[in-house]
């Protein structure tokens, strides 16, 4: 009898007697497969553990079993039959072999062809030896035959006659192959390692009495019922199963980490009647939205507590989240603590400064001349600021003179000291790592609270997959009085086209608005994209669509602004530039011209996506759309139309009718619906793009998983995830799942996660 695994503080203990096999599963794949290391290997299967988790991609239907007589050309057909005769012959032209094999059952005759191997199938197909045959009949020469079947040679018992022909019914699995290695190899394999697999040789990372709450199979017979399937439904039980498993094991890691960080000692930043976030309030000029009341108060609920926050703040592009991140760290300062807003690049991180200082105006100013009594003072600190500069803000941020410090990866330096850190922002949060966010969180004397904003929609299945050791707030309403943007579609190859979209731009400007022109690059050098800029692949030709137009190189910055100094529609017009590669100093000059209406055309890159707030703005031209992610596109739309006018975003696009990237823009064009947008571009580019290319990308560590598709599944992990930890916080009584952890965050997949 197999040995059942029990849970207990100590690990797992076998009862039954049995013990394990030590390392059944981690034995190296040849122990089955002796002569195909190098082709398992290259596809990632290593061990006998590494090929049953190598998973079926598709189902065959089984063939017909039928005689040889009947069947018609196209049909998919499985006979049983003894071989009459095999030759190999070779072509006189290349010397290429293939082996001709006749094989009848008595009452017809069928002719196999093979055009590779030639050699290894003769051995195999010896006249006089029967064997089960599955094919598509095709036809030669006015003959029928089939063109490299699958087959099975049976023993001479009669034994194997009739396991092949009961397995012949079953649907059979296909495997994703490589070079040297066909899905039939694959299926051998795993028939081997089937046929000696014990109960106690598969450690099921689900613990029993969740997969006895959740009616589901444990892994053994699961793996038994995907591999070997006698019926549909067996199959399909088995992949919902696994995909279970998958988010599970996922959740399982959030929830942990959830839990570590919630049980580390914070200080309580509790509202205060008569501090600076009243006497911010009673200043406001306008009214909150119901959604920046409803999240306001649920942070300063956080704040209030002595755990750490930790809070995901997402929403529609203009809807107010650095207003909320901002009240959040007023209430923090009135507690007597700092906050620190880390953000991304030095322009963003600036634009930050700039923006809080100018909402609090004299609030902003403490201990200076005119400062009011309750101000506080907020503080920049970049990388490349004067040394006098860098100094003051280094003392300010260390005696707590400075309740609000914004910087960007210059804030992690040792010389940066906090009299009291209680907040911490991240804005952009995945283009930082875990290093980066713990040793900002490591300079405060106790786990600061973190408040984590996004300016991209995330999808809630998304959110709750990469996102999920955070709560979850997000904000949908525009506050009132934004005009809006319109969206429209230009042709880049049409003359007329182009000219009106110079001439929109200079209507726009001589009423006193600004113009926006976004570029892919800097300059011609550049081999792609520059300053983050979201490319997507370029899509892949057809087979048979014949030579195809190579496409112009992506416009650049430097270019495009030459270009429309000379423009006539904009003559007269100051023409500015914006990119990652000019010093602070430009950077800022460059935004304060253009803000001004000194210079009220930049062209920029994608620079400006997030952060940057010129309420004059309302017109903004993206070359080379068609090319850009939808998500990017649809922050950078959102630069414009952020004051009392309307905004027109012009998408300049060199996409045929009917290509995904032509889809892409006209969704843009069609909907203004952040959260709309982000789901379709995850069904479009597929998660493994959006999650992060290189760890979650076409050879996703979650094989059957998709967070596009399984929602309810992930919803249903990530309750049965908290409900395991809330009981054991560090998994102990089920060592199999912390196993099953380290084997899915093995590599660089825990860094990601961390990013996230």
């Amino acid at each position: 009898m197999a040995g059942r695994a029990q849970g207990g503080q100590g690990g797992v203990r076998y009862v039954d007697g049995v013990e394990p096999r030590g390392g059944y599963l981690d034995q190296p794949v040849t122990s089955v497969a002796p002569r195909a290391g190098k082709p398992f290997a290259a596809l990632g299967m290593r061990t006998v553990g590494d090929l049953l988790r190598h998973y079926p991609f598709r189902y065959a239907d089984p063939g017909t079993l039928t005689d040889i007589a009947s069947p018609r050309v196209g049909d998919t057909v499985t006979v049983v039959a003894d071989v009459r005769q095999a030759v190999v012959r070779r072509a006189r032209s290349t010397n290429a072999s293939r082996l001709e094999v006749r094989i009848t059952d008595g009452r017809a005759e069928l002719q196999l062809i093979f055009f590779g191997g030639a050699r290894h199938h003769e051995r195999l197909l010896v006249p006089g030896r029967r064997g089960l045959f599955t094919g598509q009949i095709s036809a030669f020469g006015g003959h029928l035959q089939l063109a490299h079947p699958t087959y099975e040679m049976f023993d001479d018992d009669g034994e194997g006659e009739r396991v092949a022909v009961e397995r012949a019914s079953w649907p059979r699995p296909v495997y994703r192959a490589g070079s040297g290695l066909d899905t039939t190899k694959i299926a051998a394999a795993v028939r081997t390692v089937l046929g000696t697999l014990r109960d106690e040789d598969v450690v099921d990372p689900v613990p029993p009495e969740l997969r006895e709450e959740r009616g589901l199979a444990d892994l053994h017979r699961t793996l038994r019922d995907l591999h070997e399937p006698h019926t549909t439904a067996d199959w399909q039980a088995a992949r919902d199963r696994l995909r279970y498993e998958e988010a599970f094991v996922l959740q399982a890691e959030l929830a942990r980490r959830r839990a570590r960080a919630a049980a580390e000692p914070a200080t309580a930043r509790p509202p205060v009647s008569d501090g600076l976030l009243a006497a911010f309030d009673a200043r406001l000029p306008f009214t909150l939205t119901a959604g920046q009341v409803e999240v306001g108060e649920t942070i300063a609920a956080e704040l209030a507590r002595p755990v750490p926050m930790q809070r995901l703040l997402q929403g529609e592009v203009g809807s107010g989240k650095t207003l909320v991140a901002l009240r959040a760290m007023l209430q923090v300062v009135d507690g007597g603590g700092q906050a620190a807003l880390l953000a991304p690049t030095e322009v963003l991180a600036a634009q930050h400064a700039r923006s809080l200082r100018a909402l609090l105006g004299d609030l902003a100013e403490g201990g200076m001349l005119g400062g009011a009594d309750t101000a506080t003072r907020v503080v920049l600190l970049t990388g490349s600021q004067s040394t006098a500069a860098r100094k003051a803000a280094l003392l300010d941020a260390a005696s707590g003179a400075a309740g609000i410090v914004v910087g960007t990866h210059a804030l992690l330096s040792a010389t940066v000291q906090f009299a009291d850190l209680g907040l911490v922002v991240v804005d952009e949060q995945h283009k930082f790592g875990v290093e980066q966010r713990d040793t900002l969180r490591a300079k405060a004397s106790t786990s600061p609270h973190l408040l984590v904003m996004t300016a991209t929609p995330i999808p809630r299945t998304v959110a709750m997959t990469v996102f999920g050791d955070l709560e979850t707030s997000v904000l949908r309403e525009v506050p009132a009085g934004r005009s809006g943007v319109v969206t429209h579609v230009v042709p880049a190859d049409n003359p007329v086209w182009m000219s009106r979209t110079w001439a929109r731009v200079r209507e726009e400007v001589d009423k006193g608005g600004r113009a926006y022109v976004v570029c892919p690059r800097i300059d011609g050098d550049d081999d792609q994209g520059a300053d983050d800029a979201d490319l997507v692949r370029e899509d892949a030709p057809e087979e048979d669509a014949g030579p195809s137009t190579p496409r112009r190189p992506l416009r650049a910055v430097l270019e495009v602004a030459a270009e429309l100094a000379e423009e006539p529609a904009l003559a007269g017009l100051g023409v500015g530039v914006l990119h990652g590669r000019m010093p602070p100093d430009e950077k800022d000059r460059a935004l304060a011209d253009f803000a001004s209406g000194r210079v009220p055309v930049l062209v920029s890159t994608t620079v400006v996506e997030v952060g940057v707030d010129v309420p004059e703005a309302t017109v903004m031209v993206i070359l080379d759309a068609d090319r850009f992610g939808v998500s990017q596109l649809h922050q950078l739309r959102g630069r414009i139309g952020r004051g009392t006018a309307p905004g027109v975003c012009l998408l300049v696009s060199t996409a045929e009718p009917g290509t995904p990237a032509a889809e892409r823009v006209d969704t843009l064009a069609r909907t203004s619906d952040g959260f709309a947008l982000a789901s379709f571009d995850l069904e479009q580019r597929g998660e493994g793009d959006v999650l992060g290319a290189s760890q979650w990308g076409g050879s996703s560590s979650l094989r059957l998983l998709r967070v596009t598709r399984d929602g309810d599944v992930i919803e249903q992990a990530r309750q049965d995830a908290r409900a395991l930890v809330e009981r054991d916080p560090e998994l102990a009584s089920w060592p199999p799942l912390d196993d099953a952890i380290r084997a899915l965050l093995a590599g660089d997949r825990e860094e990601f996660l961390d990013r996230a």
